[in-house]
């Protein structure tokens, strides 16, 4: 894998240049050093830290990390729980696997340290069950932590949830964590709740126990702040969003990875510094930040890559994965493929959604099999714009966004398509990855489920 060893923005901190294989080498490069800082510090002045900072949610939607930890902290119900979701399935994304892999310590620090400002009674580390050795790296470095009691009192308990999409859902999420299926919950409450655990009856009568969800990356990046301070983190990436992330590049580039770097990194500078620009005689044609946003187009290249300029481009930063294609792909093969993955792992709860998604899959079907025109087309808009009618998550909003943005930027081929259907086109991949060859620069993806 390979990392911005430097810039004017700072040094990586999230991912180290090899693996830590011990709790040793771990407090040889500072670590345990915020865990240590936030017991002599007041609750609120963490907090404080956190706001100064200016970190925003890695998980997708950058949301203003400080709020919900205010949120949380004043709430009246004393019962209180810490959840860190690290269940990646978004497409695209592999850098939380990748963080649990290279410094698992870091992320059980920021767990434990949430935890101690929320004066929680347990905390979560949530993932899928097919992670196995991020599974296996985030357990080993439990177990060393917790026998030489560098937690806290606090108990971190690991939940190892299906391959579902929607695990990374956080309200779903929170269901798995109860033992239940990955299936949103109604939006009556704030999506920082949590349901009732056995001995722990909430203190406020029909009402949930408060708990913190925060993303992996996230949780990962509290231990940095914490201990260098939130002028220090500040100080990188853009005034909208600082600090780095962990960009996923794949699709049609020579270099596929995973790069730390700043906030505001352009997408040009991603693709052809670090991904080896595209492939030879190719031209860029779309980037996709998964399956949750529009796409982004030729040129938009220069655009930053930080929540406010991916959102005022008509895109999202979403978790920072981004899939590239080139010129030799038929974008209706890639809207049919965004939009079976969404008609697939929609749950089926609400009736608009898994119509909705179902609708525009078949239409995009009779396109590319030749029996489609334009009344399909005409289809495709209006199941898609109807699918998010009373949702309980975002999947339906993302197909309304994804999808129209693929045929309003490439109607022609669409329409060439009409009674014809593909002639030869080429069949993307959807990147939904399963691992990653750092010596060959290579993702390995996985087709995933076939039939809803």
């Amino acid at each position: 894998m390979e990392t911005s060893q430097a810039s004017r923005n700072g040094k990586p901190y999230l991912l180290p240049e090899k693996s830590l294989q011990s709790l040793d080498e771990y407090i040889n490069i500072g670590g345990l050093q915020a865990l240590k800082k936030a017991y002599s510090m007041p609750r609120e002045a963490i907090i404080a830290e956190i706001k100064k900072s200016g970190l925003r949610g890695r998980g997708g939607a950058g949301f203003p990390v400080a709020i919900k930890w205010t949120s949380i902290f004043s709430d009246p119900c004393a019962t209180k729980y810490v959840a860190c979701n690290a269940t990646e399935g978004e497409p695209g994304t592999f850098k939380d696997r990748m963080l649990m892999r290279r410094n698992p310590y870091q992320l059980l620090e920021g767990v434990a340290i949430a935890a101690y400002v929320m004066k929680a009674q347990k905390g979560f580390i949530a993932m899928k069950h097919t992670f196995d050795e991020a599974i296996a790296r985030t357990a080993q470095a439990h177990m060393e932590m917790t026998a030489r009691n560098a937690l806290g009192d606090i108990p971190i308990e690991f939940v190892y949830g299906p391959e579902d999409y929607l695990l990374g859902e956080e309200k779903a999420m929170l269901e798995v964590i109860e033992g239940r299926e990955a299936m949103p919950r109604e939006m009556d409450f704030p999506p920082y709740v949590l349901g009732l655990f056995a001995g722990y009856p909430s203190c406020i009568p029909g009402r949930t126990n408060p708990t913190l969800v925060n993303n992996c990356e996230t949780m990962s990046s509290v231990t940095h702040i914490v201990r260098n301070g939130g002028d220090w983190f500040r100080s990188m990436g853009t005034a909208d969003t600082p600090g780095h992330t962990i960009f996923t590049l794949s699709g049609d580039v020579q270099r596929e990875g995973l790069y730390e770097l700043p906030m505001g990194t352009t997408m040009r500078e991603l693709i052809e510094k670090w991904g080896g620009g595209l492939k030879p005689g190719r031209k860029l044609k779309a980037i996709f930040s998964g399956v949750a946003s529009a796409g982004l187009y030729p040129e938009a290249i220069d655009t930053p890559l930080d929540f406010g300029s991916m959102r005022n481009a008509g895109s999202g930063l979403g978790s920072a994965g981004f899939m590239v294609y080139d010129d030799s792909n038929c974008m209706v093969q890639v809207a049919y493929c965004f939009s079976k993955f969404l008609w697939i792992e929609s749950c089926g709860q609400c009736r608009s959604c898994k119509e909705g998604t179902y609708e525009a899959t078949h239409r995009l079907e009779k396109l590319i099999d030749g029996t489609g025109d334009e009344i399909d087309l005409e289809a495709i808009f209006h199941s898609s714009t109807n699918a998010p009618r009373g949702n309980r998550c975002f999947l339906p909003t993302e197909h309304s966004l994804i999808i129209p943005s693929i045929v309003r930027t490439f109607e022609s081929e669409f329409v060439a398509h009409y009674r014809r259907g593909c002639q030869n086109c080429r069949i993307p991949v959807l990147p939904k990855m399963h691992d990653y060859d750092e010596a060959k620069h290579e993702f390995h993806y996985t087709h995933g489920r076939l039939t809803p």
